[in-house]
C-alpha cells in the first residue's frame, strides 16, 4: 500500500528547470545545500541523485502538509537530509535549528504547488469550489475570506491593481462590494460568481487568475518575506556558493532583478569624487545575465512551467 503522504509528494510542485537549477547550484558534491521552498521534495530528491552521499540536504516549507510529504519522499536518500517548517523569512532561526553556519547553495522556487491549487480547501484556484482560504501556512495571520470582506473599496482596488496587475481592478472590486453587502463571500465559487460579470468575457479566466494571485500574495505577505529574505541569504552563503531564484510572475522576479543589479554593484559614489565615499562593495557575481526560461519542450510537458524564470548569483568575497 502507498502511504498518504507518498501519495501527496507525487502531487507536490513538479520540479521546473531541474537541470538548469541544479548546473547553476552545486559547486561542491559534498556540499550543504537549502532548498527554501521543498514543498514536496521535488528539487531535492533530484539533487540527491547527483551528490555525494556526505553531502547534506536542508528543506524548509511553510506548509506542514509538504514537509509531511517532503519527508516521506527523502527518508531514504543516502545524505544527510533535514526538514523543517518555518516561513523562509524566518532565515535566521532556520539557519539555527539546522545547526551549521554557512551552506553551497540556496534555493528558492516561489511557485504555488500543483497540490497546494487542486486542493479544494485550501482555496488557492477559481477552478475549484471551496472555502475562501489561501493561507501557506498556519503562520499567516489572515485568510483570503478575511481580506475581501473586510478590506475597503480603496484597499481592494490598490491590492488588484498593484499585486494582480488587474487592469479591471476598479469594476471589479466594485462587484465583490455589491456581493459582499447582500452576504458574506465564503467561498472561492462565491468569489468567482461576484466577479465575473464585472470582467471581460474574452479574459475572463486570466483577470480570474491574477486577482485570486493577488489575495494569495497578501495573504501570505509573500513579497515583503522575498525581500527580507534576499539580502540574508547572502549573510549564510560560503564565498563561491550560489543562490538561485525561480519567480513565476513579474512582481517577484523584479524584486530579484534588482536584489542581484544592487549586490553585484561595488561603489556607487559620483565619478568626480576622487576616492569612494559610500563604502559599497559587489556581494555578488550574477551568472545569469539573461533571465534563463523553460524550452518549448518543457512548456509543452507541463503547462505550469510557462511562466518560470530562473535568475542565479555566486557569492563572491568583498574586497
Amino acid at each position: 500500500l502507498i502511504s498518504k503522504t507518498a501519495r501527496q509528494s507525487e502531487m507536490y510542485h513538479r520540479p521546473v528547470l531541474i537541470e538548469e537549477t541544479v548546473r547553476y547550484l552545486v559547486t561542491r558534491s559534498d556540499g550543504i545545500y537549502l532548498d527554501l521552498t521543498c514543498g514536496g521534495g521535488g528539487h531535492l530528491a533530484h539533487l540527491s541523485k547527483i551528490l555525494a552521499a556526505e553531502a547534506t540536504l536542508l528543506g524548509v516549507d511553510r506548509d506542514p502538509e509538504a514537509v509531511a510529504a517532503a519527508e516521506d519522499k527523502l527518508k531514504s536518500v543516502p545524505q544527510t537530509i533535514k526538514i523543517l517548517n518555518s516561513a523562509f523569512a524566518r532565515l535566521d532561526d532556520v539557519i539555527g535549528n539546522f545547526g551549521v553556519d554557512r551552506v553551497d547553495g540556496i534555493l528558492l522556487d516561489l511557485g504555488v504547488s500543483s497540490h497546494q491549487i487542486d486542493s479544494p480547501g485550501r482555496g488557492f484556484s477559481f477552478m475549484h469550489d471551496g472555502p475562501l482560504d489561501m493561507r501557506m501556512g498556519p503562520d499567516a495571520a489572515r485568510t483570503a475570506e478575511d481580506i475581501i470582506n473586510g478590506y475597503s473599496e480603496t484597499e481592494l482596488t490598490r491590492l488588484f491593481r498593484e499585486y494582480g496587475e488587474e487592469r479591471r481592478s476598479k469594476p471589479a472590486v466594485r462587484a465583490v462590494i455589491a456581493a459582499r453587502r447582500k452576504k458574506r463571500i465564503t467561498t472561492t465559487g462565491e468569489l468567482r460568481d461576484a466577479l465575473s460579470p464585472a470582467l471581460s468575457p474574452k479574459y475572463r479566466n486570466a483577470s480570474l487568475a491574477r486577482i485570486f494571485q493577488a489575495l494569495r500574495i497578501e495573504v501570505n505577505d509573500e513579497l515583503s518575506q522575498l525581500r527580507n529574505v534576499l539580502p540574508k541569504t547572502l549573510e549564510y552563503l560560503t564565498i563561491g556558493g550560489r543562490l538561485v531564484v525561480l519567480s513565476y510572475h513579474s512582481l517577484e522576479d523584479r524584486i530579484v532583478k534588482r536584489f542581484l543589479a544592487d549586490e553585484a554593484k561595488g561603489c556607487i559614489c559620483p565619478p568626480k569624487l576622487p576616492i569612494c565615499a559610500c563604502g559599497k562593495t559587489a556581494r555578488v557575481s550574477i551568472l545569469t545575465r539573461h533571465v534563463v526560461k523553460p524550452s518549448p519542450d518543457e512548456m509543452a510537458d507541463n503547462s505550469r512551467a510557462r511562466s518560470a524564470r530562473l535568475r542565479a548569483a555566486e557569492r563572491i568575497e568583498v574586497e
